[in-house]
């Protein structure tokens, strides 16, 4: 596996235009499930990060990978509650970056609980949390807005 140097720093407005190209890959999307209503909505997009950008209860942050912009991760919810999501560009898949980037929002980001949710079937988000050292507490079924159908999740929680 190639070495890619992966880094986390504050959003910049100039991350946003990627962050909406790369939550548009179809293929991505659909792995994702959970995802907001229509992807494409640029307005609904930009109000959701202006929301996610202004709040004190999250803890957003852009991936880097060698200096380019290829994702985003963040914690966020009321305490005792607090989840984590990350969304890593698909041209970057299997290299290693979203378990870097998750392990460096964990440290950066010490309290615990930490909970996540993930569909069932994605195996490789499923992976990268458990090599961060999230377990799987609970099966349920969501409706999955990118499916358009209820499918099988898991609910993992990551205690120390």
């Amino acid at each position: 596996m190639e070495s890619v140097e992966v880094d986390l720093r504050p959003v910049h407005d100039s991350d946003l235009p990627v962050f909406f190209r790369q939550m548009n890959d179809p293929e991505s999307v659909r792995m994702a499930a959970f995802t907001g209503g229509d992807p494409a909505d640029r307005a609904a997009f930009d109000a959701r990060w202006k929301r996610i950008r202004a709040s004190a209860d999250v803890v957003a942050r852009t991936v880097l990978a060698d200096g380019d912009v290829v994702g985003s991760a963040a914690v966020y919810g009321e305490p005792g509650e607090r989840e984590v999501t990350y969304w890593i560009d698909r041209a970057y898949w299997g290299r290693g970056i979203a378990t870097r980037a998750l392990m460096a929002l964990l440290a950066a980001v010490p309290e615990r609980p930490l909970y996540a949710r993930a569909a069932a079937d994605n195996t490789a988000s499923r992976r990268v949390l458990a090599k961060c050292g999230f377990r799987v507490t609970a099966h349920a079924r969501g409706f999955a807005e990118a499916r358009g159908e209820e499918i099988d999740e898991v609910v993992l929680l990551l205690e120390s």
